[in-house]
């Protein structure tokens, strides 16, 4: 998609009135939009998803920065190691985990994923696209993956495919969108150093595959396209190139005649002079207020992560949570676009916060300890873990040690009677061990915690309490 031209436009004349030369024009400027302040706040939130993910997704494809990053569409990268401090493409990242991230681009033809067999006790198969909607094709909970499996991707507009078997595939899978993501979430076991090493290099067999290279041929290219900018964060977005963003999106993403939610950001942008099969054109679209949008999208934001903190909010949010279209509502999708984009539902995981006993945030000023005797673990049938975050950016607190969570993956050391004591302190307490001990920086720094529990009991998560955080007193 080639970007329009603005500016000067020179059109030379040649007429008795103008013997030679050329005269400046200017290009004709579509007028400012006038929008109210909840004209403002429902165009951000109708579209906080497609800010959020074409961030998430650009930087997994194109920037050099994230460690994940597949170096371009229809490639994958295998991450051999759990993220650290320096993961900063999206919000509250995990360190429980590994990943294996396909970015895809599915204009030309479809795109196969080959996964191997992979010696752990949980794995599941995301699937996305920009407009934030998660699909599980398959999952260990569901019985899948227990053997080599490979599934085919496309998307509405894919070229030449319209959903037909291949032979040799065991699954086709067709997205909401030409550009998005298929991952895999893999348990590393990294408790086990043996059995890590043998994940990490199973792992590595993964392949991604265009249907033409497939059946022995050459891959349509996919370099012919230029992106609109994506953001450092989706503020960055709502203040510089939102409509230049939306109108890719929309021209990319699938929409449902009837479902509200698609409809009602078609509805918002439309006197925007932004609408599916557009080119963007900077000159005709609606001029805004960029400082404005930014503005009123860090408040979304905010309102959105308090409520969040909430755990009577989480619980109502939980089972909307990072499911497929249809499945859900608006505001919790700008919910979880807030907190952290690209989670899995409900009966693969839950994220429960961990608020605090005061019912103050959690800020780096002070030490805090999170307390759970054997019968309030969390009701993980996979398993679980507790990871500590700064809360403006959602990011993990840097520390020389690494240690960014609690758990059977990152370290967790029970005590005599089954249960732990988790602290979060600039310094180790004395007898507490390094396990258990999550390191902060002594500064004014607002910190927040989420648990994620992986294949939940549901029954038990119906009467399972979070922990909270006590702030300790300092002597």
């Amino acid at each position: 998609m080639m970007r329009a031209k603005t500016g000067i436009l020179f059109i030379c004349l040649i007429t008795l009135a103008f013997p030679a030369g050329c005269q400046k024009k200017e290009a004709v400027q579509a007028p400012a939009a006038k929008l109210s302040d909840s004209q403002v706040e429902n165009i951000v939130r109708r579209s906080y998803q497609y800010v959020a993910l074409y961030n998430v997704n650009q930087k997994g494809a194109l920037d050099p920065a994230n460690p994940t990053s597949t170096g371009g569409f229809n490639k994958i990268n295998v991450a051999t190691r759990l993220l650290d401090h320096t993961a900063q493409f999206i919000a509250r990242p995990n360190n429980d985990t590994l990943y294996i991230t396909g970015s895809l681009d599915l204009r030309k033809e479809p795109v196969i994923l080959d996964i191997p067999k992979i010696d752990s006790q949980y794995i599941s198969l995301m699937a996305f696209a920009y407009d934030h909607y998660v699909n599980v094709p398959l999952s260990t909970r569901k019985g899948d993956l227990g053997k080599p499996e490979r599934i085919l991707f496309y998307s509405a507009r894919t070229k030449g495919y319209k959903g037909e078997p291949v032979d040799g595939v065991d699954h086709v899978f067709e997205m909401s969108g030409d550009f998005g993501g298929g991952v895999l979430r893999v348990m590393p076991h990294a408790s086990e150093p043996e059995r890590f090493q043998r994940i990490v290099k199973q792992m590595q067999s993964t392949k991604l595959t265009t249907l033409a290279e497939y059946r022995g041929g050459k891959a349509e290219p996919v370099d012919d396209i230029q992106f609109p900018a994506f953001g450092k964060t989706d503020a960055d977005i709502f203040g510089t190139n939102l409509l230049e963003v939306m109108q890719f999106v929309f021209n990319h993403t699938t929409f449902d005649p009837k479902d509200e939610i698609d409809q009602g950001v078609l509805a918002a942008y439309k006197p925007l002079g932004v609408e599916p099969g557009k080119a963007y054109d900077a000159s005709r679209v609606a001029k805004i207020d960029g400082e404005r949008f930014r503005r009123m999208a860090q408040e979304v934001q905010q309102k959105s992560f308090a409520l969040a903190l909430d755990p009577k909010n989480i619980a109502a949010f939980a089972p909307r949570m990072f499911r497929p279209k249809g499945e859900t509502d608006l505001d919790t999708l700008v919910a979880v676009s807030v907190i952290g984009p690209i989670g899995l539902p409900m009966d693969e995981a839950m994220y429960p916060p961990v608020a605090t006993v005061d019912g103050n945030p959690m800020n780096a000023m002070n030490d805090y300890v999170i307390r759970m005797g054997k019968d309030e673990l969390p009701p993980a049938r996979a398993f679980w873990s507790l990871t500590l975050y700064d809360s403006q950016n959602g990011f993990f607190i840097p520390n020389d040690r690494k240690k960014y969570s609690v758990g059977q993956n990152s370290g967790m050391k029970l005590n005599k009677d089954g249960g732990i004591e988790i602290y979060v302190a600039a310094e180790r307490p004395k007898g507490v061990s390094e396990e258990d001990w999550l390191p902060i920086n002594r500064k004014d720094e607002d910190m927040d915690v989420v648990l994620r529990i992986y294949v939940p009991d549901l029954e038990k998560m119906k009467s399972w309490t979070p922990p909270k955080a006590e702030k300790l007193t300092k002597k």
